[in-house]
């Protein structure tokens, strides 16, 4: 099971990108804060997203219901790999209802997962 449920504030714009495949995506980066932890910074990225994705700003809180990928890629001649979500969900905060449904939904997700005999 790969589920990833993060709440935090975007630290910068999204940035949408369209790829040589056709497919767009937006990518943010969440900032993560615990009691007297350091910040965590979290790359997302939301694959064909709606409309309504590109218009959360910096600053704004979110949660994401996602899963956590690890790609590999070239650059500047060496093999290098980020870490990311991959967001299934991407809920501004000041919607309680619709973030409180998106966290319901993994958490049903996760609950149908444990009943499931591991092969």
């Amino acid at each position: 099971m790969n589920v990833a449920l993060l709440r935090g504030r975007l630290s910068r714009e999204p940035q949408a990108r369209s790829l040589p495949s056709g497919d767009e995506l937006v990518e943010y980066q969440v900032t993560t804060r615990r009691a007297d932890q350091p910040a965590d910074s979290v790359p997302v990225v939301w694959f064909d997203p709606p409309v309504a994705a590109g218009r959360l700003a910096e600053g704004d809180e979110v949660v994401v219901v996602g899963r956590i990928r690890r790609r590999w890629f070239r650059a500047g001649g060496a093999t290098q790999s980020r870490t990311e979500i991959v967001a299934d969900a991407v809920v501004a905060g000041r919607q309680a209802a619709r973030s409180r449904a998106a966290v319901a939904r993994a958490l049903r997700a996760v609950a149908e997962a444990e009943a499931e005999p591991v092969t």
